[in-house]
Order: C-alpha cells, then structure tokens, then sequence
C-alpha cells in the first residue's frame, strides 16, 4: 500500500449533504465495506482484567466488557472505505470521519491515558477531533431530542369525544382572540398606508413577526390545552400555520399561529419549515447519517474488531447495549445484517503462511485526489489495511466460502491491526496461531490469595498442596494476587472442586494459607452482576461468600475458549514477594 494513498478526510465544515451523496454512489457501487474506529480506549493496551479481553473470557463475558466499555468510552475516529474486488484488482474509495460528541449526546465520558498517548506519537491530530469533529446522536437519542425541539409544526388534533366546561371555556375565549388577531391581519393587508405604517400598527397591536409573516403566541400550560387550540385553529381558517414551541424538556409552553395571506404563501412557509427541519435533523444526526447509509445499503461490512467496535457503534448510533450477547447480536443483525470479523476468520483458518505469495499480484486503485483538506494524511489508513487483509484471505482460503463467517463475533478476535501484525506491510500475519490451546470452561480454575515471587514459584507451591497440581496445567497471572489454570485433563477441575465442602485436608491446608480457590462460574457471575471495580481478586472472594447454594461455581455451560498468550497479562510484579 502506498504511503501517499489518498484518504479523504471529512470533518464538520467538510461533512455536508453533497458529500453524503458521493459517499452514497460509492456505496451502492460497492461489494464490501471495510470499517474502522479510533476510540478513548483500548482493550489490548488496557491492563486491568476489566478492561482488557483475556483468554479465558467467554463470548458472554468478553461482551459484558465491551459493554462496559463502549458505555464508558467514546469513539474520535471512524474509517470508512466501500471497495469491490475484480480479481486481483480492487477499487476502493476511502473515508476517515473525525468525529467528537454533542453535549446532548455526553457531557463527558472517560480516556486511556497510555492509549491517548500511543496516539498523539503516531500524529493522531487532537485538535482537530476537538474543534473540527463531526457530532452524532445515536436514533435513540434523534427521537428524545426530536419530541423536545424549540419548534415544530404540528396539525395533529386528538378529539375528546366530550369536553369540559373548563375546555369550552377555554376554545371560547381562544377563538375570540385568534378571529380578532386573524381580522386585524387581514385588513392590515388592505391598508394603503404603505408597509411602514401597517408595520407600526401592527407593532401598536402587539403583534409578532415570524419571519415576515404576522404571528400571535398563546402560551399554553398541558398538551390538552396545545390540543385545543390546534382544534380551534382548524375551525377559523385554513390560512393559519399552528407551531408548537416546547422547553429543553419537550413539554409544550405555547402555540404560534401564523398567518399567511395565500395558498402560495402557505405552501411557501411549509416548505421553509420542511427545509428548516431536514437542516436541523441533519446536525443532529451528524455522522450517525453515515451509518445509516451503510445500513440502508446491506452490503456485507468487513472489519478486523467487531465485538468491540460494533458494540461501541450499537451504543453510540442505534440505541443502549441490551443486557445479553444474544439480544445485542439480534439488535445489530437487523441494522447491520453482514458483519464479517476478520479477526475471528483468521482464528478459523490459521496463519497466513502464503500470504506473501499474492502481494505483487494484488493491485490497489484509489480514485481520490489529494486536496487541501488533507488528502495526503495517514489517518484512516486501517480501513486499507483491513481491505488487504481481507483480499488476500479471501485470495488463499475462503474464496466463495465467505457466507458462513458472517455474524459470528468471537471474543479472541477484539483485537488491533497491530496486535495481529498488520502494519504497512499485510505479509506479517498471525504465526503464533499454531501455538493457541483449545479449552473447555469446565478446565478452568481461579486461585487467589497466595504468596509467591513468580509464577514457577506458585506452580512449585500448588504441588506441595494438593496431588492434582503434579498433573499437566498452564498457569498465567490475571490481576493482582490472583491467577487462572487450566488443566489439560478433563475433569480435573470437577475432582478439585468437590473437595471444598466438605474440604479435604489439602484443601484445607491451602484455606489455612489464605489460598482461595473457585470455578469458572464464579468468573462468569462476577461479570453478570458488573463487580468491576478493584482487583479480580476481591471480586472473586465476594462471590464466593455471598453463594448460598454451597455449589463449587462451575461454569453453566461447557463453552470452549482458546487459550490466546497474546490476550494474557505477563506481569510477575503482580504477585506478592
């Protein structure tokens, strides 16, 4: 990939409809859309067991972390690149979004200060994601913001089928004074004074200006009232426009009336009204404007991170994250119905040893420009690299197979394109795939409390323990204090497990230590009831004391996990000396 490929940097001042219909073209012309973000955080740099994806997590509790996560952090930077691929030969039209929230979006929301710090060392530009980035409401929010707009039009009228006194009263008086005000334009319009005297009369009358047409406000004090004066509005006259004005809270507090002097007119001012609302509604949208083109589309998205950015995409452009991993995965399938996790299909298919083999043959086209707004910046180039990533997969293993990747959102595939060496030069590829174990949950054990200088040192502990710890296990530090096996026999876990009520006499010389020991389970309800802050370690602990069932904490299903040394902590210094 060239170092001066053309990407389009696209801004606030840059992002307008225009834009939004080339991107359009490209998209419909497209055969896939490579994606991705730039955020406050990342979980591969993150080194709290809270933040960061490690081996063991499940599917549901890796997605439990990046809700955490995307609820907490926010996105700077989108890359966005709709490409298709003849052959060899692949035409793509690269975007990068600078983006930075509205305040009805986030009044503030938290930063990695050692990611952020990566960033500004590879020329990330802060400055222009503060001042230039383009804001976004997710559709959840469109609505909220929309119900309490400052004004709108509205004709709705909901008829009680009786009225009360009170009501009637109230139509009564109402009518009086819009026929009065309504009489009083008219004949300011037959006036031969000229327009400065119809002016200063209208001014002595105290009437209002909306525009350069006459308006009169009535303020209003419940939706009833707004009801009924939009009900005696249409009674008088087809001439007048009711506008509806709301608080900050969206709860109505008067109704402005105006007049026009024509059908023209009236045709006229709705159509400034229609115009003004598509203005406003498309600063509030802002980017997510992007992304609903993309789902509009249904073309197939390809990304590299996709639990992690999708999640974060759901939070900040669809709606909250729903509790589960099922319910998030069915929410994004209906906007996003292709997602292909490249990361996950490199798990499937291993290391690309032959990848080298189709780096001259693969011709990258990008049609752009260079233009003062920054056509030469390197930001956004992931988008690219994920597209080379990606032919070349598809080029040696998937071919036509593609279709049964999609939708399947693997935790050990939230990753960066650096973690999986896929700089500048794509020929780097994942070779330690071969290295990666496969094991069931019901291996897994969590041991906490102890007392040791190394790892070797709590291997060497462990045995003098308990006979169990002389068979074949791996060992890796999480948190602080606390550690997490895997045995290679089955059933090992189950054995050791059971002798803790009642406790054996080597259980109970570990317990004596303060050693304490638990099943997967109890990692997986630490997660379900989000006890994320401190150590893993105590988190673990208030589990176990508050389990009643006096079960071991299993795991409730026998999920397998890949034991991914590039996902776990290597930090001796977090066990005790």
């Amino acid at each position: 990939m060239s170092s001066h490929t053309v990407i389009k940097q696209v801004t606030k001042s840059t992002f307008t409809p225009s834009l939004l219909r080339e991107l359009k073209s490209h998209i419909d012309g497209c055969d896939f859309i490579s994606l991705s973000s730039i955020k406050t955080f990342s979980a591969t740099s993150a080194s709290s067991w809270r933040r960061r994806l490690l081996p063991f997590d499940t599917a549901e509790t890796a997605y439990l972390k990046v809700k955490l996560a995307a609820e907490s952090f926010q996105i700077l930077n989108v890359s966005i690149c709709p490409f298709r691929v003849d052959g060899s030969k692949v035409v793509a039209f690269p975007y990068n979004f600078h983006l930075f929230p509205r305040e009805e979006q986030s009044y503030s929301f938290s930063c990695q200060a050692s990611y952020l710090e990566s960033l500004a060392r590879k020329g990330f530009d802060f400055n222009l994601c503060i001042y230039e980035g383009i804001s976004y409401l997710s559709r959840a929010q469109e609505s909220l913001v929309k119900r309490r707009n400052a004004t709108h039009l509205d004709f709705r009228v909901f008829s009680k089928s009786r009225k009360s006194v009170a009501d009637s009263l109230f139509m009564e008086r109402i009518k009086a004074r819009i026929q009065y005000w309504r009489k009083s334009c008219l004949n300011s319009n037959k006036s031969p004074h000229g327009d400065m005297a119809n002016s200063l009369r209208l001014l002595i009358l105290g009437m209002q200006l909306h525009g350069e047409r006459p308006c009169m406000t009535i303020d209003v004090c419940s939706d009833n009232q707004v009801n009924l004066i939009l009900e005696t509005v249409n009674s008088i006259s087809d001439s007048l426009v009711p506008l509806v004005v709301r608080n900050s809270l969206g709860t109505p507090t008067s109704v402005r009336i105006v007049f026009t002097s024509s059908e023209e007119d009236k045709s006229a001012l709705l159509s400034d009204i229609d115009h003004a609302e598509e203005e406003q509604n498309f600063k509030l949208r802002g980017f997510r404007e992007v992304m609903d083109l993309i789902s509009n589309s249904q073309k197939p998205i390809v990304s590299i991170n996709c639990l992690n950015d999708f999640a974060f995409f759901h939070e900040k452009f669809i709606a909250p994250l729903p509790p589960s991993l099922h319910e998030f995965t069915c929410s994004l399938k209906m906007v996003f119905p292709k997602i292909l996790d490249l990361g996950h299909l490199m798990k499937e298919i291993g290391p690309l040893k032959n990848a080298k083999n189709t780096s001259s043959s693969l011709n990258l086209e990008v049609p752009f420009q260079a233009d003062r707004d920054g056509g030469q910046s390197n930001q956004g180039r992931n988008a690219l690299k994920i597209i080379s990533l990606f032919v070349k997969i598809n080029y040696l293993h998937i071919s036509n197979k593609i279709e049964g990747y999609f939708n399947i959102f693997h935790p050990t595939a939230c990753m960066e394109l650096e973690s999986v060496g896929c700089q500048d030069d794509t020929n780097t590829y994942l070779t330690h795939q071969e290295d990666i174990a496969k094991f069931g949950v019901h291996n897994l054990v969590f041991l906490w409390g102890f007392n040791a200088a190394s790892s070797l040192q709590l291997k060497d502990k462990l045995r003098k323990y308990h006979p169990i710890f002389d068979e074949n296990f791996d060992l890796k530090v999480v948190d602080r204090n606390c550690a997490a096996i895997a045995f290679q026999r089955q059933g090992a876990v189950v054995e050791l497990l059971k002798e803790l009520k009642p406790r054996s006499s080597s259980i109970q010389n570990m317990i004596s230590d303060g050693v304490r020991i638990a099943g997967f389970g109890a990692y997986e309800k630490v997660c379900r009831m989000g006890l994320w802050d401190g150590r893993l370690a105590d988190s673990l602990q208030t589990v176990v004391l508050s389990d009643n069932t006096n079960s071991p904490l299993l795991a409730e299903k026998s999920t397998e996990i890949r034991w991914d040394n590039e996902l776990m902590l290597y930090q001796n210094e977090y066990l005790k000396v």
